[in-house]
């Protein structure tokens, strides 16, 4: 299981100080949202290694002018091994839905943001994971948590209704903000899910930074074609 986080300068916690917390937590990882402008100077292998588990380079766009989101989800994509976008309203939580060139629709619920039938429908058949974002539930209080619980419960019938994929985090921006699995099981299942659901959505981290660094390698051609022994004898 791996957490979502965003480091400094975007959070306060260093990508490291966050992936050491998520280890002795029971992550067996981290994505790094913002590892661009995390970590410019050190290299991924040094600080998974000072973590003590696996660090991923990631960045999370946002997205709020259609026209100009195509040309920046395609620069970054080569850059990051998992690439979310964070939308502002129902129309382009649609368009990331159909970019499959993202990976996860970053808190759809949040900001003037929803999610009907059509965005998770849309999500499903383009693979973009929908992400359940607990950090209001988590940080919030009085109206605001209740307002976050109410958007999370409907997105998780939506998301169960059509089948669609998604993953699960806490968004730490500071190695405070870290909670455990058991944690945020304890939140998922006011939203109606079990257990087993919130550690699939965290696992789901880990298996799209596995997929994705298999497409990256130079051993991938197509799916289902991988370069082997004859190509490398050639």
């Amino acid at each position: 299981m791996y957490e979502a986080v965003h480091a400094h300068p975007e959070g306060e916690s260093t990508a490291a100080r966050l992936a050491v917390t998520a280890a002795s937590d029971g992550y067996d990882g981290v994505v790094v949202r913002n590892w661009r402008d995390a970590e410019p100077e050190r290299d991924r292998d040094s600080v998974s290694d000072e973590a003590g588990v696996d660090v991923v380079t990631g960045a999370e766009l946002s997205v709020t002018d259609r026209s100009q989101a195509s040309g920046r989800i395609r620069s970054v994509r080569g850059e990051v091994t998992v690439l979310a976008a964070r939308a502002d309203s129902p129309d382009t939580n649609r368009f990331v839905a159909e970019s499959e060139r993202v990976d996860v629709l970053a808190s759809p619920m949040a900001g003037g943001g929803d999610v009907n039938h059509v965005v998770v429908k849309a999500a499903r058949d383009h693979g973009v994971r929908l992400e359940f974002d607990l950090s209001r539930v988590l940080r919030e209080s009085g109206g605001d948590r209740v307002q976050a619980l109410r958007g999370l419960r409907k997105l998780r019938e939506l998301v169960e209704h059509y089948d669609a994929p998604f993953v699960v985090s806490a968004r730490p921006a500071s190695h405070l903000h870290v909670r455990a699995p058991r944690e945020l099981v304890a939140v998922g299942e006011e939203l109606g899910f079990t257990e087993s659901q919130i550690r699939a959505g965290l696992g789901e981290w880990t298996h799209l930074a596995a997929r994705n660094r298999r497409l990256r390698s130079e051993d991938f051609i197509a799916p289902g074609v991988e370069r082997g022994r004859y190509e490398e004898d050639a």
